[in-house]
């Protein structure tokens, strides 16, 4: 049995809790709670939790008593339980109501081959999990899925190495750093002759992120765990305080969460320059400042929404800032749905810490992915295969040279001729001229809604600043 028969196995087990009314985010959140123990149990190492609630303990009873001990299992792990195994365990209560929903879940996933499953990887199973939550659940409330193909092309070009400390301000399920180490370990032979300490670095130190939702938060601890991790995981708001401790960082690969600050509220830290209640542009300005400038190539590539490249006012002042401090280099301009939130269109931008103290832009290169592609959703995946274009210009010595139509440049002084709006670089659309290759109207009035909202929300946050300056009601 391979891993992604594992998983299918796992994931339909969630008809089994249907009848309790358990949402898939629940069911995923459940069935953590019990994995982590049967992980355990499975690569021995159930030492860290009280024999009387380890996975043998579930195995071996049925029906009430089996459910009355699972609870008394949660709130003690939760509230007595230490380090990784309180984390997991904090504020854990369950949400299934049926004892013989619960017995049949725990037998199924003790009959389940774990032989082959760790053979394979156990990281790689729950990753399988988490993929699956992702693609059903739509509806992502400013919480995105980065597609594993996205998430591989942006570690593979900004290529982290031995030593390098990586951070992920908005890490989500922990996707970006666990493939940043899966990349750095493939790429020095497992670790294999390293000096103790510094394997130790690589699992203890080198990958870091931050949390804000709890539940995301203990998804991401148990992720790490299985990919054999120790990294630390803050949870919190980057863009509070806590958010100064992630700092002098080599390596930063992201997706913030999109939309802004309920109720317009803005960043509770006070290092930032510029301070809206748009939280990618907040986002931003954490991530450039975050960068360390003792190494000399500090790097980042982050995942942002259109609005970012063409909002005036702190939008502006912010891309500005931005091209002077670091080197803007390249924005790769994404195909629409690949994310699970209809009509949002999103770019990535790579930059470098700039090695001057201002003017560190000089061109911008910018790939259009968008323009005359397919429509990516459920049945058409997006793969690696569709960024070769892209990764062969974004490679090449010389991008003058670069025979792609898709491929652009455009000189810091031309941008500053467009007040820094960086919405450029698409092509020409070739269904606009034909009446048979219309677009979808229902993806249309999608794309137009979520255009309305976002148009909606700068002049709440415009009315909002215009009140303030007036010494009015916010």
């Amino acid at each position: 049995m391979n891993t992604n028969e594992i998983v299918s196995k796992l994931w339909n087990l969630c008809n089994v809790l249907r009848d309790d009314g358990i949402t898939y985010h629940q069911y995923v959140t459940e069935l953590t709670y019990v994995l982590f123990l049967k992980m355990l149990d499975e690569t021995e190492t159930d030492g860290q939790v009280p024999e009387e609630y380890r996975w043998k303990s579930l195995t071996s009873k049925i029906g009430m008593e089996l459910y009355s001990h699972y609870r008394t299992l949660l709130n003690d792990l939760g509230n007595k339980g230490t380090g990784l195994v309180g984390s997991i365990y904090a504020n854990a209560s369950t949400n299934i109501t049926t004892p013989a929903n619960l017995e049949k879940i725990i037998k199924s996933i003790d009959a389940l081959d774990w032989y082959s499953a760790r053979h394979e990887g156990l990281g790689d199973l729950y990753e399988g999990l988490l993929e699956k939550n992702a693609n059903e659940k739509k509806s992502g409330a400013g919480q995105y899925f980065t597609p594993r193909p996205l998430i591989n092309v942006m570690v593979k070009l900004l290529d982290p190495q031995l030593g390098e400390k990586c951070n992920d301000p908005a890490a989500g399920t922990f996707g970006f750093m666990i493939a940043a180490a899966q990349h750095v370990k493939e790429n020095n032979n497992s670790y294999f002759g390293l000096e103790p300490r510094v394997v130790d670095f690589q699992l203890e130190e080198a990958f870091s992120g931050c949390e804000l939702v709890p539940e995301t938060h203990r998804l991401a601890l148990m992720n790490t765990m299985l990919h054999g991790l120790k990294s630390q995981i803050l949870l919190g708001d980057s863009l509070s305080s806590i958010g100064q401790q992630m700092s002098n960082v080599d390596v930063i690969l992201t997706n913030p969460p999109f939309g802004t600050k309920k109720g317009g509220e803005r960043p509770t830290r006070d290092d930032l320059l510029f301070t809206t209640s748009n939280k990618q542009l907040n986002f931003l300005q954490h991530i450039y400042r975050a960068l360390s400038p003792k190494s000399g190539k500090a790097r980042a590539a982050v995942v942002l929404p259109d609005n970012v490249l063409f909002q005036d006012g702190d939008g502006q002042r912010i891309r500005t800032d931005l091209m002077d401090k670091c080197n803007l280099h390249t924005i790769l301009r994404l195909p629409t749905g690949i994310f699970y939130a209809a009509g949002v269109k999103t770019n990535v931008l790579f930059f470098d810490l700039g090695k001057e103290l201002s003017n560190n832009t000089k061109d911008v290169w910018i790939y259009d992915l968008r323009t005359n592609m397919d429509s990516f959703g459920k049945r058409s995946m997006l793969n690696e295969g569709h960024f070769d274009g892209f990764v062969t210009a974004y490679k090449a010595k010389d991008r003058l040279n670069v025979q792609d139509e898709r491929w652009n440049v455009f000189t810091r002084e031309q941008i500053k001729a467009m007040s820094d709006n960086l919405d450029l670089g698409l092509i020409a659309d070739d269904s606009l001229n034909s009446y048979e290759d219309l677009p979808d109207p229902i993806e249309s009035a999608e794309e137009s809604i979520v255009k309305l909202e976002q148009a909606i929300s700068l002049l709440n946050e415009v009315v909002r600043e215009l009140n303030v300056a007036k010494g009015g009601q916010v």
